[in-house]
């Protein structure tokens, strides 16, 4: 069970690439000269370029036959975009008028969490073992990337008004076009004749997409220790935004299910309701709030509230997955 248990953890994310972000947050707590922006080192120039490459093989990878196929099933489409672009960011929104225990410097990250797509590669792998509707969830978990370049500063436009850093929507959006949008329809336009290439080295892309992210959370949290924005907070504090990001883990969870079973789903596409759309993305929280909070130092508190549910979101989902692969078995 245990030997299990680990190996879907592995499976799911919860392995190197989440260690390597704990080193970084270490590093940046040691050695915050080394991140700042006055380091002589060039950071913004090589994050930049490491985010367009990311986001450009991340087009390679997607089949446009493959997504205009999965547009059948649209109810199951509707309630999980639905869940991750509206019903999560307006339950979080209403929430946090009535949580006087969250310090208020972490609301803004709680609220950029809210606003995130779901995640890719966790979502896929966790409805595969849980014996879900795996065409849809690759659908869902790519157009969901897609529209949180868009949806994610608009809502933050909303979400953060009267924050520190207010949003400049469209001068966000022209940036993550250029950063973001452009690379993946190169990509998408490149993947008929550029995909079957590289096909077979894709999956060792994985670990410079996962340098990129590593650079930018210890760029950020370094800025962070570099100011001693954290040395005001307790221990106890972290804790409590903890418990809250898994509170509300298990509240859209709850909803979701309600609500799937409400639509008398089958027990494939009612897996993946709940699995891609309580997920939320790492990858695109730390990508996206480079941009939206071009500030450092406060994308360091912003990517608190978002690391923290991204491990609970990988071990309540892979514990989870295995009930439900148990179960979706035991059916056939």
């Amino acid at each position: 069970m245990i030997h299990r248990l680990i190996h879907t953890l592995q499976r799911v994310g919860i392995n190197g690439f989440l260690l390597g972000l704990f080193f970084a947050i270490g590093m940046a707590a040691i050695f915050p000269e080394i991140g700042a922006a006055d380091s002589g080192i060039p950071w913004t120039p090589l994050i930049n370029f490491g985010i367009a490459f990311v986001f450009f093989f991340y087009g390679v990878k997607l089949d446009p036959r493959q997504l205009r196929s999965g547009l059948s099933n649209w109810r199951l489409h509707l309630l999980i975009q639905l869940s991750t672009f509206l019903i999560f960011p307006v339950i979080v929104f209403g929430l946090l008028r009535f949580m006087p225990w969250v310090d208020s410097d972490f609301k803004l990250g709680i609220s950029y969490l809210s606003a995130l797509p779901s995640t890719v590669s966790a979502s896929v792998v966790m409805v595969s073992i849980a014996g879900g509707n795996l065409p849809a969830a690759i659908f869902n978990a790519s157009i969901s990337s897609l529209l949180g370049v868009i949806l994610t500063p608009a809502w933050m436009g909303i979400l953060g008004t009267g924050s520190e850093g207010e949003i400049d929507f469209w001068s966000t959006l022209g940036e993550l076009t250029l950063k973001v949008i452009l690379p993946v329809i190169l990509g998408t336009l490149a993947h008929g004749w550029l995909f079957p290439k590289i096909k077979a080295i894709l999956p060792k892309l994985k670990y410079v997409d996962q340098t990129v992210i590593m650079i930018i959370v210890f760029t950020s949290f370094a800025e962070s220790f570099g100011q001693k924005l954290f040395t005001a907070y307790q221990l106890s504090t972290l804790v409590t935004i903890a418990a809250t990001m898994l509170g509300i883990f298990i509240l859209i969870w709850s909803i979701l299910e309600l609500v799937s079973r409400f639509l008398r789903f089958s027990i494939q596409d009612r897996i993946t309701t709940l699995f891609c759309g309580s997920k939320k993305s790492l990858v695109h929280g730390v990508v996206i709030g480079k941009v939206i909070f071009p500030d450092a130092a406060v994308l360091g508190l912003v990517l608190l509230p978002v690391m923290l549910y991204h491990i609970q979101q990988l071990i309540l989902g892979s514990v989870f997955a295995g009930y439900f692969g148990r179960r979706t078995s035991d059916l056939k």
